[in-house]
């Protein structure tokens, strides 16, 4: 495993957490929010949560100091720590989209469908979820506001597309938006800005128009999960538009032509061999492989062209 590394600031009262899923350094991001109610987002899986603790602590955060835990959506690389969290912070409140709430209080079948897709590296990887009791969740509305201290707040925007259970935050003071994977994937050691498109609730229209959300706020930056800041948002929201339209036409003309949406969006998407180094093509393909790409967007394909029940 890699050396831990120090978190940064990357915005007034913005820290950014490499949560160090696998030990790779910048993959997966977690930010703590300062203020008189810091509020952390993202915790990352439950293989981080050590990272994670001690990150905290290092800011000066004890067991009592910590107000709150958002997360975006309830994907194990984003949330697989928070009941773990929870328990190390009995003072915070987790907040969380309506359609994730249940499964963080009962994560039994989030982990079964978990280990479907992941298989041994549910364990290896990721880790699983321990369960956060009812009375700590706080359920986010769309435009809600999570208040971090006097004149600072995360404003909640609903993004469906990537999940349905999918929430941005906007913090009023940074201006940064954090936005999960609904922007899509771009590791800083890879360089390529790539759509995450997973079953089972990936949905095209529901997808671009969160962009869509997010750009009438004018934010002054993205925090990507994966990974860090990016400067420049209208720029970005409209490359990740375009990446969107591009992997969905291409996987369409690969399902009418009855071939393999994973071949024909790898021969048309991948980095060009030796462009990338190859273990940083590894995390790239464990974070947001092709093959799930092309599932979430054959699952899409599907539910749009089957027949409407009168």
């Amino acid at each position: 495993m890699n050396d831990i590394a120090a978190p940064r600031r990357i915005g007034p009262g913005v820290v950014e957490i490499d949560t160090l899923l696998g030990g790779w350094r910048r993959v997966t991001a977690g930010y703590l929010l300062e203020g008189p109610a810091p509020l952390l987002v993202e915790t990352g899986s439950q293989s981080s949560v050590p990272v994670v603790l001690d990150a905290l602590a290092g800011l000066g955060l004890g067991a009592d100091d910590l107000a709150g835990v958002v997360v975006t959506h309830i994907h194990l690389d984003h949330a697989g720590g928070v009941g773990d969290v929870a328990r190390a912070f009995p003072n915070a409140t987790v907040y969380v989209h309506e359609k994730g709430a249940r499964h963080l209080a009962d994560p039994s079948r989030l982990i079964a469908s978990a280990a479907q897709v992941y298989g041994t590296l549910l364990d290896s990887l990721y880790g699983r979820l321990e369960p956060t009791p009812q009375s700590r969740l706080h359920v986010l509305a769309d435009g809600e506001e999570v208040v971090v201290g006097p004149g600072r707040a995360l404003t909640a925007v609903d993004s469906p597309g990537h999940a349905k259970h999918h929430v941005g935050l906007h913090d009023s003071e940074s201006g940064i938006l954090f936005v999960g994977d609904a922007v899509g994937v771009r590791l800083p050691d890879v360089g390529v800005l790539r759509p995450a498109t997973p079953p089972p609730d990936f949905d095209l229209e529901q997808a671009l128009n969160s962009l869509r959300r997010f750009a009438v706020r004018r934010p002054s930056a993205l925090a990507l999960a994966h990974y860090g800041l990016l400067p420049e948002p209208d720029e970005i929201l409209a490359e990740a538009e375009g990446i969107l339209r591009r992997w969905a036409e291409t996987a369409e003309v690969a399902h009418r032509a009855g071939e393999d949406i994973a071949d024909a969006l790898a021969a048309r998407f991948n980095p060009a061999p030796g462009v990338v180094a190859e273990e940083h093509l590894e995390k790239f393909e464990v974070m947001n492989g092709v093959h799930s790409n092309a599932a979430g967007l054959r699952r899409w394909l599907e539910n749009r062209d089957r027949p409407k029940s009168d």
